[in-house]
């Protein structure tokens, strides 16, 4: 038998528990997984040796933002540089969104992100659609771009203006969803609350970025996730509630998921790690007390001493929240973030951390925090299932793509603006050291990153239509 690749003496880790195996893969796709040595014939093209390594399926960062508009100015990691960076991390699949702002047609914005990533991704991509503006022609195309393989559609209930849908637009597009099969995706955060309090906090002169986090305190995150939770009970539509921070939010989420609705929760690893305090206390030769900028994102950080991130990571383990993923919505201080000197309202809302996930995932695993079948469950397979990419990819399995990473648990990362590959001039996580390390990254069966560093081409990935959500109750 002749296989392209064999990855050989690793620990193959499934969501499901983890065994000694060979992976052969065949071209794109995992051909077979076999006990170590059970074919003594095998005769690949190339042998990688995971030996001591764990061996799982890429990473899907299923909430990323590429490219962005953004505040007067766009996220600054391109699909290039953004999916690259992915690469780096163990990253083999993003799921980017779509915009449609006030005024714009929905087909023509995808039409435009298509222009965007095609042929300039390392790895494979697909898209959200976000609906910015719900009426009879946007709800239209909600129906239309199933069968594109768009399946799943983001709303927000913040940024009055901007994106906000009222509870009357989010009913009919909640209707539209349960009547097609879609996932709503919800930014639940009391937006007209959070405009009065920002005024409010301006006109005392709170002007510093940390006082984007108090302003939208977790009152505003909980309310707003309670009636989005209403709503989709009401309407029959599933929801998936993006970017969680607020422990009173997720309480809500597994109450709703202990009565038996299909609602999903995400967060991400600023959530799990940083806090209010730390942006506080934030300061550096560079940028003085503007520092805490580059921790400003929406929803927030949430304060430690009020324990939000120990409740995420026990509602991580016990499967409230669904997923990891990043929101990468990457600016730069100069020019950027440098917006909102005078005003924390104006500073460029987002963090880049697509690169990061799977390392910072896996310090919790050391950290005894999850296991490391929870860590491949909530970063690579539950992705796969919530956004109906699973079989292909999320999974190590005979037919799957071969998106695989060897990933040396012994290995150390340390991350720094330095040596990271995202297009930005800062770290969120300058000095941190993680116990664990990417060694290998095949994307469909080639590899684009090993102990050379990134070998891939930024024309490799390919838009991935995605079925209906395979993660439903």
């Amino acid at each position: 038998m002749t296989v392209t690749t064999l990855i050989k003496g690793g620990t193959v880790v499934s969501a499901t528990g983890s065994t000694t195996a060979d992976v052969l893969v065949d071209g794109e796709t995992i051909a077979a997984v076999l006990a170590p040595g059970a074919l003594p014939d095998l005769q690949p093209e190339t042998t990688i040796d995971a030996t001591g390594k764990y061996v799982i399926p890429g990473g899907i960062d299923a909430h990323t933002h590429m490219e962005m508009p953004f505040g007067g100015t766009n996220a600054s990691d391109t699909f290039e540089t953004g999916t690259r960076a992915a690469a780096w991390g163990g990253t083999t699949t993003i799921v980017d969104f779509v915009v449609q702002a006030h005024g714009q047609r929905v087909q023509d914005q995808v039409a435009l992100w298509h222009d965007k990533a095609g042929g300039n991704c390392a790895v494979d991509y697909a898209f959200h659609q976000i609906i910015g503006e719900v009426n009879a022609e946007s709800l239209k195309a909600m129906d239309e771009l199933i069968g594109e393989g768009i399946t799943s559609f983001k709303l927000f209930m913040a940024y009055p203006g901007v994106f906000l849908s009222s509870d009357g637009q989010i009913v009919q597009a909640m209707q539209a969803a349960a009547g097609n099969g879609g996932l709503i995706m919800m930014h639940a955060e009391n937006g007209s609350a959070i405009d009065v309090l920002v005024q409010q906090a301006l006109e005392r002169g709170e002007t510093a970025p940390y006082h984007h986090g108090v302003t939208r305190p977790w009152q505003t995150e909980q309310e707003a996730t309670h009636r989005a939770i209403m709503l989709a009970d009401m309407t029959g539509a599933p929801l998936y509630v993006v970017h969680v921070s607020a422990k009173q939010a997720l309480a809500r989420i597994a109450e709703a998921r202990d009565a038996g609705q299909n609602v999903f929760g995400e967060t991400c690893p600023q959530y799990l790690y940083l806090s209010l305090e730390e942006q506080l206390g934030a300061r550096s030769e560079q940028w003085g007390d503007f520092e805490g900028a580059k921790w400003v994102c929406s929803t927030p950080l949430r304060s430690r001493a009020e324990g939000h991130q120990d409740e995420l990571w026990k509602y991580l383990r016990t499967g409230d929240v669904t997923t990891v993923s990043t929101d990468h919505c990457p600016f730069c201080m100069k020019d950027q973030k440098e917006l909102g000197t005078s005003s924390f309202a104006k500073i460029p809302n987002g963090i880049g951390s697509v690169e990061h996930r799977m390392d910072l995932l896996f310090q919790g695993v050391k950290d005894g925090r999850i296991s490391k079948e929870r860590w491949v469950d909530v970063c690579c397979t539950t992705p796969a299932r919530m956004f109906g990419l699973y079989g292909k990819k999320g999974v190590i399995a005979p037919g799957a793509d071969a998106d695989v990473v060897v990933y040396d648990p012994n290995g150390h990362t340390s991350i720094s603006v330095d040596t990271h590959h995202m297009n930005m001039d800062y770290s969120a996580w300058e000095g941190w050291e993680i116990d664990g390390h990417v060694d290998t990254v095949l994307s469909r069966g080639s590899v684009i990153v090993d102990g050379s560093g990134y070998v891939g081409t930024k024309s490799h990935g390919r838009f991935v239509k995605r079925d209906l959500s395979q993660n439903l109750i």
